[in-house]
């Protein structure tokens, strides 16, 4: 089992950048694919970026690709998002999330461990 604690999050005009990051606990933290996720008002808990445990796979939502890059230092136990150019439409709560093995999946339901998110605003 494995505690995930989050940081980074704030408020940012549109264009400028935010580094999120994600410390676990516990020795292990190569063990688990990780992933970002995003949860706007009133909508569902959506990937954002997904990375597997060894760092050389990695996965983006269309309106990240080119934007954001995430990226892990399992010596550190710490994983990161790179936001770039940031738009108010991304706005909304982030969530870490890790599970067991070395694929990310797509859903939230295939994640075992969550943070409790950190807020993003991106104001116009």
């Amino acid at each position: 089992q494995v505690q995930l604690s989050e940081a980074g999050g704030g408020l940012v005009q549109a264009g400028g950048s935010l580094r999120l990051s994600c410390v676990g606990s516990g020795h292990t933290f190569s063990n688990y694919a990780m992933a970002w996720f995003r949860q706007a008002p009133g909508k569902e808990r959506d990937v954002v970026a997904a990375i597997t445990r060894s760092g050389t796979g990695t996965y983006y939502e269309d309106s990240a690709k080119g934007r954001f890059t995430i990226s892990r230092d399992n010596a550190k136990n710490t994983m990161y998002l790179e936001m770039n150019a940031l738009k108010p439409n991304d706005t909304g709560a982030y969530f870490c999330a890790a599970r067991n093995g070395g694929l990310y999946r797509r859903y939230a339901e295939e994640y075992d461990y969550w943070g409790r998110g950190t807020q993003v605003t991106v104001s116009s």
